[in-house]
């Protein structure tokens, strides 16, 4: 079983395998119509991108002339694909120095994320230097250097309650000095809602800026796949203040809400990058769109 399939199960199981199990060979009714809406929004896709989803199935049931339900799985599959962007390499080459910014809500799986992007890039001969500029949390400066540790990379890390600004800076000074390609920053998780912190982000985006025109190349925000639909209105608050360039949904396969997926997609507009499918340093992957819908049909 593919790490999409194993990774996605709980998802599956609760609500689109459900679905699956609707398309035998019936005749299509407007019952047929209420239960697929039903299922959406129950597999977290939210109210709009539902209606996007069953409009989409409604013209192609019109215009191919199709009246039984086992015809609509296919039908339903590439509507799904359809709202999902294949994503585009990440913005990391070509240059001397490229910076990644890592932004996102405390407990989102940011510093895991950090780790096993630091551990992809590496294993892909690049030289990668991490910054702890999450510098409200002692603890959070201690994981980040544990990781660093484990993967093989060095960490730049202040004392706790540190400018975090002056962390970007003295990191992106030290990468410049040690010759290194890749520079991945984290930042203190803070609730979308906190204006204060949010313009403090952006700050620190401007820091960076500053000391290397054009950075950061990348700013991936992390978003709990737990959370559902409450990770729409991170997406937002978060783009406003830093000018996000890619996502990371974590944790998708301890929930039922994959769902949420296409709704972060069809709202922001903004690529997925990767997404968490479990603990290990190889469970978060590059994100597949026809792979990730696949993953969600129990395929015979």
């Amino acid at each position: 079983m593919g790490i999409f399939k194993r990774g996605l199960s709980k998802t599956r199981q609760t609500f689109f395998g459900r679905i699956s199990q609707m398309f035998g060979n019936t005749d299509i009714t407007p019952e047929t119509w209420e239960d697929i809406e039903a299922m959406l929004v129950q597999a977290d896709l939210g109210i709009e991108t539902t209606q996007t989803v069953l409009e989409y199935l409604q013209e192609a049931v019109r215009e191919e002339g199709i009246t039984r339900t086992s015809q609509l799985k296919k039908l339903l599959k590439d509507a799904l694909i359809s709202l999902l962007d294949k994503p585009t390499e990440l913005n990391i080459s070509g240059r001397d120095l490229s910076i990644i910014l890592i932004v996102g809500v405390n407990g989102s799986g940011k510093t895991t994320s950090i780790a096993k992007i630091a551990n992809r890039l590496t294993r892909a001969g690049r030289k990668v230097m991490l910054a702890a500029g999450d510098t409200f949390r002692a603890a959070a400066i201690e994981q980040l250097q544990t990781w660093g540790e484990r993967v093989g990379v060095p960490v730049v890390a202040h004392k706790p309650n540190a400018d975090p600004g002056a962390v970007a800076y003295d990191a992106i000074q030290a990468a410049k000095a040690r010759g290194i390609d890749v520079l991945i920053i984290d930042t203190a998780g803070r609730l979308h809602t906190n204006y204060n912190l949010m313009q403090e982000l952006a700050k620190i985006k401007a820091v960076i800026s500053k000391a290397v025109p054009g950075s950061p190349h990348e700013v991936l925000l992390v978003l709990d796949g737990t959370t559902g639909q409450n990770a729409l209105k991170q997406g937002q608050k978060f783009t406003e203040a830093t000018e996000v360039t890619g996502l990371i949904i974590t944790k998708l396969d301890g929930t039922a809400k994959g769902g949420m997926v296409f709704s972060v997609q069809n709202d922001l507009h903004i690529p997925v990058q990767f997404i968490g499918l479990g603990e290990s340093m190889n469970d978060m992957v590059y994100f597949d769109p026809a792979s990730f819908v696949d993953s969600l049909f129990n395929d015979e």
